[in-house]
């Protein structure tokens, strides 16, 4: 009986460390599908399918008394597509949409939930990146993708923010706020502290999917440091399945290893070139399900961090 005891919990065990192991891998997440979940009475998660094709980032949106708040535009065409899940779960009008950042899988959609009635709303910090980066990319996309941008005009936000900004009437809040330097330099945050849910936008991704080409690496750590500090329940990320606190603490340990493993490095004279080769992050794999040394993009850009720029 004894032996069959030892038995059973090796094998609980290793069911265990599977399911966590599936979980890290995406055995669970399923990147072909687009999924909406309810997180809380209102407050609405939508999972965007990144396979075969990618469609644009997570969203979410928040049904407040006499009005709705969409968490991040995406493309024209996502854009259209939200809307209609929201109809599934409310008549109520769109009045705000807050835009996480300027990229364009968060923010092109502006110019369809303006035909709503929905009034674009960012961190001040983006008004300069909106103006330029992000009306360029827009451009872009008309050329690459008439089907979808065909006439549409670029619509930026029409409401800046600061630090914060507080949206409650009483059976919701809201409180958009900037942080800092993280993903982009106008990275904020939607955070619903009556249900401890966390809505971040591309500062905090579930899955291979950071871009750093905008970003600050040493002051993305201290944002997500900041966040850390919120009792967070639920983090609905930018891209990946929503998690609970314990993915800003995994998204933290990337960016911090990644730095030390390549200062390590260069300090013992390694090229980009052989650190690209060489660098190792076994805990990456587990969590993201590919090596780390795919990143390149990433390497590169804290290479150029660490090195003040050198090649």
């Amino acid at each position: 009986m004894q032996k069959h005891r030892r038995w059973i919990c090796a094998a609980l065990s290793l069911a265990v460390v599977l399911g966590l192991a599936g979980w890290a891998r995406g055995w669970f997440y399923k990147p072909t599908e687009t999924t909406v979940r309810k997180l809380a009475p209102g407050v609405y998660f939508r999972k965007t399918a990144n396979e075969p094709k990618f469609i644009g980032c997570n969203q979410g949106w928040v049904i407040f008394k006499d009005f709705v708040l969409v968490i991040d535009a995406n493309f024209p065409n996502q854009a259209e597509e939200l809307i209609k899940e929201i109809r599934k779960t409310t008549d109520k009008p769109i009045r705000y949409v807050f835009d996480t950042h300027y990229h364009g899988d968060h923010a092109d959609g502006n110019v369809i939930f303006e035909k709503h009635g929905g009034i674009p709303v960012a961190s001040e910090n983006s008004k300069r990146l909106f103006e330029t980066k992000g009306i360029a990319g827009f451009r872009q996309s008309r050329k690459t993708k008439p089907d979808e941008y065909g006439k549409l005009e670029y619509r930026k936000p029409s409401l800046y923010f600061r630090r914060k900004l507080v949206i409650d009437d009483g059976t919701q809040r809201v409180e958009l706020i900037h942080f800092g330097h993280a993903h982009t330099a106008g990275d904020a945050v939607a955070w619903l502290p009556k249900h401890g849910i966390l809505f971040t936008g591309d500062a905090v991704l579930n899955g291979p999917f950071n871009y750093t080409g905008d970003s600050d690496t040493a002051s993305w750590i201290r944002v997500l440091t900041e966040l850390q500090k919120l009792p967070v329940k639920v983090v609905a990320p930018g891209h990946g399945e929503k998690s609970d606190k314990s993915l800003i603490a995994t998204q933290k340990r990337y960016f911090v290893e990644l730095r030390q493993t390549m200062q390590a490095m260069i300090d013992k004279g390694k090229t980009l070139a052989q650190i690209k080769q060489e660098i190792s992050l076994p805990f990456y794999k587990e969590w993201t399900g590919v090596d780390v040394k795919t990143r390149t993009e990433n390497i590169e850009h804290v290479y150029k961090e660490l090195t003040k720029g050198g090649k």
